[in-house]
């Protein structure tokens, strides 16, 4: 049976990141394997209500890469949406003999389109914000994160502890305008690949249209969700069929 591995972004674990997939992939015809990576993890059911623990004082995209290139196994059609898409590119990279396919939603890995001014202004924005943002404030760092990837929603005040921990670990980040995507690498392995994009942002249209041209992907737009394609019901079909060619 065909396992998805699913890698989910920032600031929102897995199952809320997937929620979709998980609510409407039949289990008796795919396997969803939904990571939470470090940081992330829902507490135990003991500690529910208590304040959760801090992430991470440090989260990098190469550190998570390696961390989910472990939990590959021969066969697996991988997923990975924002900053996991970064590290779904870099976990590929290091594992692509064992996958069966590669699909990346929204990726910021700004470095593959730098010569779209768009995509260069973007990114000189992140790592300005990162510096100069006001990190000891998650609200308020998680409100100009949202605004900066075109994201409509609108978090409560004050944060609920999850949220918020979601928003420390967003500030541990490492800026994915680092990134260095081995794109030669990726391109000999010949990994059917699809890229996915909302068409709400030019930056991200411009990483994905990158990414297909230098990949030889296939592409896929779904508007109307913004930042998060995946909630889509249209991206759950598409990703299936991709998966079903793939195999």
């Amino acid at each position: 049976m065909p396992r998805l591995v699913l890698v989910h972004g920032s600031v929102v674990g897995g199952r809320g990141t997937w929620r979709e997939q998980r609510r409407t992939v039949n289990p008796g015809t795919m396997t969803l394997a939904v990571l939470e990576r470090p940081g992330f993890e829902p507490p135990p059911v003991s500690d529910v209500g208590r304040t959760p623990a801090l992430p991470p004082a440090r989260i990098d995209f190469e550190e998570h890469a390696t961390w989910v290139a472990d939990r590959i196994e021969p066969g697996d059609h991988l997923v990975g949406h924002s900053y996991g898409g970064v590290i779904a590119l870099l976990a590929a990279a290091a594992v692509g003999e064992d996958l069966a396919s590669l699909t990346v939603i929204e990726p910021p890995c700004t470095r593959v389109a730098l010569d779209d001014p768009a995509v260069a202004a973007f990114a000189d924005r992140g790592a300005a914000f990162w510096r100069d943002g006001p990190r000891d404030d998650p609200e308020a760092f998680l409100r100009g994160f949202l605004a900066s990837v075109g994201s409509a929603f609108d978090p409560p005040s004050p944060l609920p502890p999850a949220l918020e921990r979601g928003a420390r670990a967003l500030i541990a980040e490492r800026g994915p305008w680092e990134a260095e995507i081995p794109l030669e690498r990726l391109r000999a392995l010949d990994l059917p690949t699809l890229v996915v994009s909302g068409a709400h942002h030019h930056a991200f249209d411009a990483i994905c249209d990158a990414l297909e041209r230098e990949l030889g992907a296939e592409r896929l737009v779904v508007a109307g969700h913004g930042h998060n394609p995946q909630l889509d019901p249209r991206f759950t079909d598409a990703l299936l069929d991709f998966v079903t060619g793939a195999e």
